[in-house]
């Protein structure tokens, strides 16, 4: 069992992803906006970070990634840079824009694209768990 943490601001998306975890026998934390998982990752230190790419902003969970991942020694994030992230995107499916992961610009772990396949998304959940 692992804790994952799901970081969205859409109840209905952060109860799916709740449900898939737990099904698959995790315990799940859950955070609304990035500043709120920041401060979860401080209290709780999960195993994984589940992360919505749109929040407050259109980049936020971007910033968020950049921000845990910092390669600055005295980033009060650096003692969680390795905790891996699963990005929830629906970009490619609304916009013409195409990315992936990036260790300098989207420092995530793997990109998963909303509406998820339960399947899918536990099967990348134990895939980084089991790195």
């Amino acid at each position: 069992m692992a804790t994952i943490l799901i970081i969205d601001d859409d109840p209905d998306m952060i109860l799916a992803a709740r449900l898939c975890m737990e099904s698959a026998g995790h315990e799940v934390i859950e955070a609304a906006d990035g500043s709120e998982g920041l401060e979860k990752i401080k209290e709780q230190r999960p195993d994984l970070i589940i992360l919505d790419v749109m929040m407050d902003s259109t980049t936020e969970g971007f910033q968020f990634a950049i921000k845990l991942r910092s390669p600055d020694p005295t980033s009060p994030y650096a003692q969680y840079a390795d905790i891996p992230i699963i990005m929830l995107t629906a970009i490619h499916s609304t916009t013409s824009l195409r990315f992936g992961p990036d260790e300098d610009y989207l420092p995530v772990d793997a990109f998963v694209e909303k509406p998820f396949d339960p399947d899918q998304l536990i099967a990348q959940v134990d895939e980084l768990l089991n790195r």
